[in-house]
């Protein structure tokens, strides 16, 4: 397991080299998300979705690709992109020969992007081997060194505290002063937040901005339409 690390870590680090943080895209107008789910009580068969909305018109879902897969790489906790990107890639890939007029502008990972120990998450590793502008989008606080002025609980205070309407946020920084993502409540409705960081290609100013536009609940459609669409193929499967 000690070798694999290794070998992802110097991995990551030679895609780190071509990410970019600063928006490099056309005007919207789709947007995508990805999740993948699993089969109950599977950890390595599960069905990855793409999901691609109309971003004036969220209800318009323009295209869907359910694709079930196996995954064969071990889980190592900093590595995740190395065990479920290669399936995104698919089928991004089969949209782009397919139906290359609906590539979106910019997909929403279920995941994290700069937010990430090594600064190179899941959705930072999607879009610099696809070369498209990538957000991470997270439930869950991921701890790390750099934030460790944070924990789950503080990170839950600070949310209710701060954070009283939809499209309010904080910074996550660190001691190094790096701005990793922010904290987010994206609608009023949800007192709950998410965590946005940089993919690939898109500022985290505008990476806010498009999960604000894209949120109806907690989650931004793209993610939320991906997670929901994925769970009912699994099982209609069943």
């Amino acid at each position: 397991m000690e070798a694999i690390r290794a070998q992802w870590e110097a991995e990551q680090q030679r895609l780190k080299q071509k990410l970019i943080t600063t928006s490099q895209y056309d005007e919207i107008r789709y947007v995508g998300g990805v999740d993948i789910s699993f089969v109950k009580e599977s950890r390595t068969d599960a069905c990855v979705c793409l999901v691609v909305l109309d971003y004036h018109d969220l209800d318009r879902v323009v295209y869907q690709k359910n694709q079930m897969i196996k995954l064969t790489q071990p889980y190592i906790a900093g590595f995740l992109a190395f065990r479920e990107c290669d399936p995104i890639v698919q089928v991004l890939d089969e949209l782009r020969a397919t139906h290359p007029e609906l590539v979106p502008q910019v997909i929403l990972v279920d995941g994290n992007g700069v937010l990430h120990p090594r600064g190179f998450g899941s959705a930072c590793h999607f879009g610099v081997v696809c070369d498209i502008p990538t957000i991470g989008v997270a439930k869950n606080f991921l701890w790390f060194e750099d934030l460790d002025a944070y924990d789950r609980h503080k990170i839950r205070d600070l949310a209710k505290e701060q954070l009283t309407e939809g499209g309010s946020y904080f910074p996550l920084q660190g001691h190094s002063q790096t701005i990793h993502g922010v904290c987010l409540r994206a609608v009023d409705a949800s007192s709950n937040p998410i965590y946005v960081s940089v993919g690939h290609r898109v500022s985290l100013e505008d990476a806010i901005s498009i999960c604000v536009h894209c949120s109806r609940f907690r989650i931004p459609e793209p993610v939320r339409q991906a997670d929901l669409i994925s769970r009912e193929f699994l099982r209609a499967l069943a």
